[in-house]
């Protein structure tokens, strides 16, 4: 076994593990910490007491809600593993996972195929074009069919899923696995929980089956290699060694999804997939150079992952833990971070250092020397590292591109139910809004209350929980209300000029601004509005471009309606005017504040809901209730299609504010018999009729 300095990167496989909720990522990760030898003995989740699930409300609820890193060994390699969540409250944790790694499990269920959630991650990692390999769980389970799911992956993930290995059996009679690449049956024995395999060759009932799918497999293997091209059109025999590096190249060039099977509750098939994941998936030298920019000229950099080159690390997650405080999860990407060893924060010039260097188990932590580039580790030390910051050692300037985390679209009303309470619940919402890019906490400017803002219902009764188990806080809390916001829909201009003496000093500025809507497509990536600025020096001196700017954005953040967000606006400075004697920063930033909070009101402001991605699976019978239900909640159907003979999918547009309490609706539509998921899709105009009464009961509360 290597010790961590000594792993070289060749031997590193950084991987996560991603699917819908309740397909058995968590199972399977604890079957490969007790395979690699990590574990000596297996936890289950419906017992609460798997490892990678340590958070107290994990346990109780049987989901994964924090991704939890860990490190194993097997054979001469090392893993780096990341557990994420399945539910779509947590998509964050998910989407910062696949930022940093090199390679993804996608898991799917034997019998549910490709889930609504299975599509949001996977088309997640495409986003950051993570290779992957597929393994379809719960081939014991009844209603499971290998070769069906394989067809869904092709049909709604990616063409290019090709089983190495197909079942022995299915249901109650899974009995092991038949690998195409060697032509060999493995059998998993029960006594030892798995850990003994046997394999023998395969058997006669399967041969044609195995002999049929290898040849489909060649075929399209045979693209990644020449020589394996010839050697199939020969009809010769092809080597493992020429077989596996073909599968390898087109796996890391995301042009073939390798596709595994097993059962990892009943312990087997997982010793195939940790061999798979190290023959196919990329060390941290294969994968693409990472790409970032200078931070003044905005040109592109790449970097190659090398040890001795210059430091370059991301942070990736903040973690307050009660014993060491504040944990800053990285991925090095260049260079080697010391213990020890200062480094510079690239997103706001600060120089901190790393006091201790940690290797994550799950909630466990060992101390480190140094983390090279392709190590993932956290450091302790750290004041002001936020999630996306980039750190280097100072010998390059360089910003690597942020995450993309969706807005917060449900809001509570919370409150201490002690005053003496207040202050340490301020703290403990600051720290929360540290650990979790997707949640908010504000003051409202009409009421006074304190509001905490999420992406769903689960996700704020999780932090809620929080409150009151880990900070001890005893929490009033209100009804879950949509977070609104604001836009504009006609073009308008605005001018102010601010002149007025204070403390002696005479203050002047005069600004001009154009306001028009602009479409959501034609936003740059990650943009809610845009600044133009069209003035020149002789009219406005470009000391004061800077500031203005700033007070554009702030200023959107108050709309005219409900003091809301303001987005998709495009702002244009064309005009304005100085004082070479009382002009100055302030008072630009005063004028620029008046004009906008005069344009927007000007501009017919409407508000804006947040659209909701439905998805229900339903069996036939129901289905029609379950379609005039959402069409009764101002829905808009996307798509129908087959889940299987049984059920159907029905996947839809509909407003949040429509949706509260509807786990209790589709219930009681479908006798308990229909699952749906819920993930945040877009904001949208509302209806005149909704916008009325929002307001209405908003301005009403607030007087």
């Amino acid at each position: 076994m290597n010790s961590d300095s000594d792993s070289p990167l060749s031997k590193i496989r950084n991987i996560g593990i991603m699917a819908h909720i309740d397909a058995g990522k968590t199972t399977t990760t604890e079957r490969i910490l007790f395979y690699s030898g990590y574990l000596h003995k297996m936890g289950e989740v419906h017992n609460g007491n798997t490892f990678t699930d340590w958070m107290e409300q994990e346990r109780e609820r049987g989901i994964t809600i924090s991704s939890a890193t860990v490190t194993c060994f097997w054979n001469e390699y090392k893993i780096n593993i990341i557990d994420t969540p399945g539910h779509v409250d947590f998509t964050a944790e998910v989407e910062r996972s696949l930022r940093i790694l090199d390679g993804a499990i996608g898991v799917f269920c034997g019998v549910g195929g490709v889930e609504p959630q299975s599509e949001t991650v996977w088309h997640q990692a495409d986003r950051y074009h993570v290779p992957r390999i597929a393994y379809v769980n719960k081939m014991d389970r009844i209603g499971a069919d290998y070769y069906h799911v394989i067809q869904m992956i092709r049909e709604r993930l990616t063409p290019y899923a090709f089983p190495v290995n197909i079942p022995i059996g299915s249901e109650d009679e899974f009995e092991g696995v038949i690998d195409l690449i060697t032509m060999q049956a493995y059998y998993f024995d029960p006594l030892t929980c798995g850990y003994e395999v046997k394999h023998s060759p395969v058997p006669e009932t399967y041969l044609e089956q195995a002999k049929k799918m290898r040849e489909e497999l060649l075929e399209k293997v045979s693209e990644f290699s020449d020589e394996l091209m010839m050697l199939f059109l020969e009809g010769k025999d092809i080597p493992v060694d020429l077989l596996k590096s073909a599968i390898r190249r087109g796996t890391i060039s995301n042009k073939l999804i390798p596709v595994f099977c097993g059962s990892s509750l009943k312990n087997k098939g997982i010793q195939l997939l940790l061999d798979g994941i190290c023959d196919f998936l990329p060390n941290p030298m294969e994968i693409e150079d990472t790409q970032g920019f200078d931070p003044v000229t905005r040109n592109p950099i790449t970097i190659a992952s090398d040890p001795n080159g210059p430091l370059v690390a991301l942070a990736f997650k903040v973690q307050i833990d009660k014993y060491v405080g504040r944990l800053v999860y990285i991925r090095v990407y260049s260079g080697t971070l010391k213990k020890g060893a200062s480094f510079i924060d690239q997103n706001n010039s600060k120089k901190e250092r790393a006091a201790r260097i940690l290797q994550m188990m799950s909630n466990r932590k060992n101390d480190l020397d140094n983390l090279h580039a392709g190590d993932i580790g956290a450091i302790v030390g750290s004041k002001f590292l936020v999630t996306g910051d980039t750190i280097t050692d100072g010998n390059l300037d360089i910003l690597l591109s942020k995450m993309h985390f969706p807005d917060t679209v449900i809001s509570i009303a919370i409150e201490p139910k002690t005053k003496s309470d207040q202050e340490n619940l301020d703290i403990a919402l600051h720290r929360l809004e540290e650990e979790d890019p997707t949640f908010r906490m504000h003051i409202d400017k009409d009421t006074g209350q304190t509001l905490i803002s999420g992406m769903g219902e689960l996700h704020l009764e999780i932090i809620i929980d929080r409150l009151r188990r880990e900070f001890g806080i005893a929490i009033n809390q209100g009804n879950p209300q949509v977070a609104y916001k604001e836009t504009i829909t006609k073009e308008v201009e605005a001018a102010e000029v601010f002149q007025r003496e204070m403390n002696g000093k005479g203050n002047y500025a005069s600004v001009k601004f154009r306001l028009s809507p602009i479409a959501l497509k034609d936003l740059p990536e990650d943009a809610k509005n845009v600044f133009i600025n069209k003035v020149n020096e002789a009219q406005i001196p470009s000391e004061y471009w800077k500031p203005i700017e700033e007070a554009v954005f702030n200023a959107l953040n108050d709309g005219p309606l409900i003091s809301g967000n303001v987005e998709r606006v495009r702002v244009e400075l064309i005009g304005g005017d100085f004082n070479p004697v009382d002009s100055n920063e302030l008072a630009y930033r005063i004028a620029t504040g008046m004009a906008i909070s005069t344009g927007l009101k000007g501009a017919t402001p409407v508000l804006m809901e947040p659209i909701m991605l439905l998805t229900v699976i339903s069996p036939d019978e129901f289905v029609g209730d379950i379609l005039n239900d959402i069409n009764s909640k101002r829905g808009k159907i996307e798509v129908m299609r087959r889940d299987n003979e049984y059920r159907q999918e029905i996947v839809a547009d509909v407003p949040l504010s429509e949706l509260f309490g509807y786990a209790t609706r589709i219930r009681s539509l479908s006798q308990g018999r229909a699952i749906y998921t819920l993930e945040f899709k877009k904001y949208d105009i509302c209806p005149v009729q909704v916008q009325n009464t929002v307001l209405k009961k908003i301005r009403g509360y607030v007087e």
